[in-house]
């Protein structure tokens, strides 16, 4: 595709910048349609406006009165000229006046909006007529989006022609989610199917028998006829359309049913909260690191709460969540999820005061960290339905309990979004082959566990409320073998299961798997002895790259010229073609550049046992990147792929050529970071035309210099692809760095990948999601391009509330993301996630996840350091805690109390927020290379929440003690579980050994006087000067003490799908200070004690 086809749909040349991650939803930047929302819209909650600046107070942020002035600008708007004095606050997400970029696919142009079709009970099977998919060319990129369509479904319009028996929506009266009304009294008893949980060796769900099932008496209908079985991707008919008119678009889904595209709420928290705040100020002399100054008494000596104080839900939520299907039994007449008042009111978080609501004094109570990590908090649901719930490792929402309006939203002062990790490698997936996908036919949310069935024909939507018929095919269980219980079917019992799409879900054959590996060769990258350790790695996994028969791979190097390698089946070894005109880049032979992978392995291997040695001697230090990146564009632009760039300077020639921006001599500065935003716009249009194309690239960077991250970064963003970034990287002078390489290439090369995939979220009706974070393109309003997806990554959006839910007891949210696996197969998976909708304010407090609003608020930062100024994100995040901790303690709290009071639940957030501030991507007053800063804000966007929570608050074990007691046992290994310590140096004992794992990096710090018996059994050394100055392996010993130590950092290493590198350092070792910048809880000479912080928190609330 044409980079001026993305720029004319981007904003290109009409002085609109680009809009993509965070992208604004359009639907919702309309203005409120007035009456008939169900919503007033009262001016909502603005965390950002601005604060008149007092007097500062020693030891504290020069912060001054926390009084409200008015509203401050919108995002992008550009600060008031010198001459004015700055008394706005500025704000993060708030939606731009502009209209953010459309798809960028072409297509034949928008479709029309089309009727709905009257339901059908049985609806025809596709012809099986022709192997070809579709008349026509084959068309590259999902059909066009049609025009959104309002997300609340208009009665008359929606309504199916048995209108009459339809109920009148939320109100009616009880029904059951999976049963439905019958007459008399007790039900009979149900049999719950067998455990269906996906095993790698077992085959799919298949389509019902081609000899009619017994039916029970009584039965009504027509059997299930025979299916085609929905592998055979042959099997679709070119002559006719599907029978689901939008199931074509390439998408998960109907483009125009936008996940709740009505008005964007006034003023809604789709930003982070901003207040002016000056450096800290010295503290008085005489105080030691580590110690909190003035502390009252009770404060240094309370202990943590035990295990057994917390409550059920909470320790339920410690024990490991398994997503494996449970049979659920519901009895007819049963509390469906939308008719659950009596229920709900019975377990409302008034009736008593849970362990979530428990007020406490953050001043008062020091050992607040619970020992284990942090679990996810169970929402307040009935059992039922929990147990049916998504896992909160695969979707997440900042609160479990959703608020009725978006006024109480804004009460709350707290961030309305979701987190998701929808690739995520699973040991239990449920697969269904069926060549019905059942479907809404109004808003085209899949069946999910949390529908209703009004009886055994039909069913309601849980987003839409729309009732719709149920196929007949539909009424066969595949897993009990039986008829006529369309309840108990996989889709109905698992809240994330997976299709196998029919060729509805295709716009042309499944694509292969495509690899193009992009090389740099100059004499900077030689250095480094890189070009080795990759070679060997894909030659020793070169069979264990995901795909089929089809596979293909290619190679391309570059230096200040380009060199291509026909690999062409015949040949005797590789041949090297060099193309120096980089001002003008073409192929030099299309057809032999990327190759079947089985037919042409030996050439393959050949040229990798070659590369090494072929580059060895060069002298040649510029390099042409961007060239060498249009060159893989048009190789990989017929198939789409994967591009894999691996480079190790500053692009210095011809196009996307870059200048160092970095200027060492501000790396500590305490003032403004410059440079965080992208010099040029040439990685990002080339990224959008490679998303395009279904090609995404992934950035290997690998060097000891400066290398412009935040413009490379671009290519990898837009096309979602992903950033590896390994900072003096060196063969000889930095194992540490090439074992991590190694072992992320391994995973790399060997994980599940997905191929030209699409996501898109939906919600009830009343919800609307407005702001995206992650690595994608925004194809259309709601619509999420991923040309590749992969396990390991994560994304997170944002919400507000458009119409009161005042009717409601539950909301759902649902995420399905399509895309071809590497087997050629297309396939849909699904997860949904149910909540329950309170109208209190105490409810909404009791429901918050503290983890999840702060990986939010750290995606909202990042965005606002890039578009703003990193001192506006740095004083957004600290009024973040401030609104929330003061909404609380003026509108949830019975009694007033003196002291910084928060609830339970949110104990650990200012925590957090200090922790962000001193987080290598929002920190100041300490050194921090450009290039690692970026880096840390792309990791902070992209990783799911589970490992970004380790960078943005490292976890602290003490390991000379570790014991067998409270053990986990793993594969016949026994895993040490010590205790999380806080982060502070009186926690060190100069007699222990300490490891703290920061998430990409890990640890080990030896005190001068560590035990012999330690330095002996676990490192082998005799005494303390023995130990190495760059240790970074654990001997493996045939002691208990070093099986324990190892098995735990093994364990924990096994928990993420990076490798962190180990370090194990003495007092006086070069990566001290490194260990040191993660004791969170201490004062610096840049930055505020935990303490401190409290203490400005309680000054700035009590104003």
């Amino acid at each position: 595709m044409s980079t001026a086809g993305f720029n004319s749909q981007n904003g290109t040349g009409t002085g609109q910048t680009y809009t993509n991650g965070p992208s604004q939803n359009p639907v919702a930047l309309q203005q409120p349609p007035g009456v008939g929302y169900g919503m007033n819209h009262q001016p909502a909650y603005n965390p950002m406006q601005a604060k008149v600046l007092g007097p500062p107070n020693p030891a504290l942020y020069a912060s001054g009165p926390h009084q409200p002035v008015p509203p401050g600008p919108q995002l992008g708007s550009y600060p008031p000229p010198p001459a004015q004095p700055l008394l706005t606050r500025p704000q993060i997400g708030v939606l731009p006046s502009h209209t953010p970029p459309q798809s960028a696919s072409p297509g034949p142009g928008p479709r029309q909006a089309q009727a709905t079709p009257p339901a059908q009970a049985t609806p025809p099977p596709p012809a099986v007529t022709s192997t070809s998919y579709y008349t026509g060319p084959p068309a590259w990129q999902y059909a066009a989006p049609r025009g959104p369509a309002p997300n609340h479904v208009n009665p008359a319009a929606a309504a199916p022609s048995h209108s009459s028996a339809q109920p009148p929506g939320p109100g009616a009266p009880p029904t059951s989610i999976h049963g439905y009304p019958q007459p008399g009294t007790a039900p009979p008893p149900m049999n719950p199917p067998p455990p269906h949980t996906y095993q790698p060796n077992r085959p799919a769900y298949g389509p019902p028998p081609t000899a009619p099932p017994a039916r029970p008496p009584g039965a009504t209908g027509t059997p299930p006829p025979p299916k085609v079985d929905a592998q055979c991707w042959g099997a679709a008919s070119s002559a006719r359309p599907p029978t689901e008119p939008d199931t074509q678009e390439g998408d998960v889904e109907c483009p125009g049913d936008v996940a709740g595209n009505g008005p964007q709420a006034p003023n809604s928290y789709n930003h982070v909260d901003n207040r002016m705040a000056g450096a800290a100020q010295p503290g008085p002399p005489g105080r030691h690191l580590g110690h909190y100054p003035s502390l009252p008494p009770g404060y240094q000596n309370t202990l943590a709460p035990p295990p057994s104080s917390l409550h059920p839900a909470l320790q339920a939520a410690t024990q490991p969540y398994t997503q494996g299907p449970q049979p659920y039994q519901q009895q007819p007449g049963g509390p469906g999820p939308d008719q659950l008042s009596p229920s709900m009111a019975a377990m409302s978080l008034q009736s008593g005061t849970p362990e979530a609501l428990r007020v406490v004094n953050l001043l008062q109570e020091r050992n607040l960290l619970p020992p284990a990590p942090v679990p996810a908090p169970t929402p307040c649901l009935t059992q039922d339905l929990q147990k049916l719930n998504c896992s909160p490792e695969v979707f997440r929402c900042t609160l479990t309990s959703i608020p009725q309006t978006q006024s109480l939203l804004n009460k709350a002062k707290l961030p309305l979004g979701l987190l998701l990790h929808p690739f995520k490698d699973l040991s239990q997936l449920p697969v269904v082959t069926s060549s019905t996908i059942v479907r809404c036919r109004s808003c085209r949310t899949y069946i999910n566990p949390f529908v209703s069935f009004l009886d055994q024909r039909r069913w309601k939507c849980n987003l839409c409320y729309r009732v719709n018929d149920v196929p007949e095919e539909f009424m066969y269980n595949p897993v009990s073998r039986s008829y006529g219980e369309p309840h108990k079917r996989p889709e109905v019992q698992n809240a994330t299961i997976e299709f196998i799409a029919p060729s509805e879900y295709m716009l042309r054959p499944p694509q292969p798997a495509v690899y193009l590996f992009v090389l740099d060769v100059s004499h900077n990258a030689v250095e480094t002895g890189y070009l080795s350790v990759f070679c060997q790695s894909l030659l020793d996994n070169i069979n264990a790259l995901p795909g089929d028969s089809r596979t293909k791979v290619g190679f391309i190097t570059f230096d200040s010229t380009i060199h291509f390698y026909n690999l062409q089946e015949g040949l005797s070894q590789p041949q090297m073609l060099i193309v120096s005109d980089i001002e003008d880049i073409f192929l030099p032979t299309p057809d032999s550049l990327l190759v079947n992978l089985n037919e042409c392995k030996e050439l393959v291997q050949d040229l990798l046992k070659s590369l090494p040695n072929l580059f060895e001697k060069t002298m040649e230090t510029q390099s042409a990147l961007g060239s060498a990146l249009q060159a893989a564009f048009k190789l990989l632009s017929p198939t789409g792929g994967r591009m894999s760039v691996f480079q190790t300077q500053l692009p210095n020639l011809g196009v996307g050529a870059l200048q160092s921006r970095e200027d060492p001599n501000q790396r500590a500065s305490a003032k403004d970071v410059q440079h965080l935003s992208p010099a040029t716009d040439f990685y990002k249009k080339l990224a959008l035309d490679c998303s395009g194309q279904q090609v995404a690239v992934d950035l290997f960077l690998l060097s000891a210099q400066y290398c412009d991250l935040a413009s490379l970064g671009c290519i990898s963003r837009f096309s979602a692809g992903s950033v590896y970034y390994y900072p003096s990287y060196h063969h000889q002078h930095n194992p540490a760095q090439v074992e991590r390489f190694q072992r992320d290439l391994k995973r790399y090369l060997t994980r599940k990948i997905g191929f030209e995939a699409v996501m898109r979220i939906r919600c009830t009706k009343g919800l609307s999601i407005h702001t995206f974070h992650g690595n994608f393109f925004v194809r259309s309003t709601d619509l999420l391009s991923l040309p590749n997806v992969n396990p390991d990554a994560g994304f997170a959006v944002q919400m507000s509330i458009e119409e009161n839910l005042d009717d409601m007891q539950v909301v759902s949210f649902q995420a399905a993301l399509l895309y071809t696996s590497s087997k050629g197969e297309r396939r849909i998976r699904v997860h949904t996630m149910c909540l329950p909708v309170v109208s209190s304010l105490s409810d909404v407090f009791a429901g918050a996840d503290v983890q999840a609003v702060t990986g939010l608020l750290a995606c909202m930062a990042v965005d606002r350091s890039v578009t703003s100024s990193l001192s506006d994100a740095r004083d957004a995040m600290t009024n973040a805690a401030i609104d929330s901790l003061s909404s609380y303690r003026q509108s949830a709290l019975t009694i007033q109390q003196p002291g910084l009071l928060a609830p339970a639940c949110l104990r650990l957030f200012p925590l957090y927020i200090l922790a962000l501030l001193k987080q290598k991507a929002f920190r100041t007053g300490t050194s921090t290379r450009l290039d690692e800063r970026v880096f840390a804000m792309y990791q902070l966007k992209y990783q799911p929440l589970a490992f970004a929570m380790l960078m943005i608050h490292p976890a602290l074990y003490r390991l000379d003690d570790l014991s067998d007691e409270g053990a986990l046992n793993i594969n016949e290994r026994t895993i040490p579980q010590p205790r999380v310590l806080q982060l502070s140096v009186e926690k060190l004992s100069r007699e222990g050994a300490f490891l703290m794992d920061a998430g990409l990096v890990m640890y080990l710090w030896i005190g001068r006087n560590c035990h012999q018996n330690f330095l002996s059994q676990v490192l082998g050394v005799s005494s303390y000067a023995a130990v190495p100055e760059k240790l970074c392996l654990l001997p493996e010993l045939d002691t208990a003490e070093s099986q324990r130590t190892r098995a735990l950092v093994s364990w924990l290493r096994d928990q993420r799908p990076f490798f962190p590198s180990l370090h194990i350092i003495r007092d006086e070792s070069q990566l001290k200070p490194h260990f040191m910048q993660n004791m969170i809880e201490d004062r610096t000479e840049s930055a505020l004690s935990y303490y401190e912080f409290l203490l400005h928190l309680q000054q700035q609330i009590s104003k």
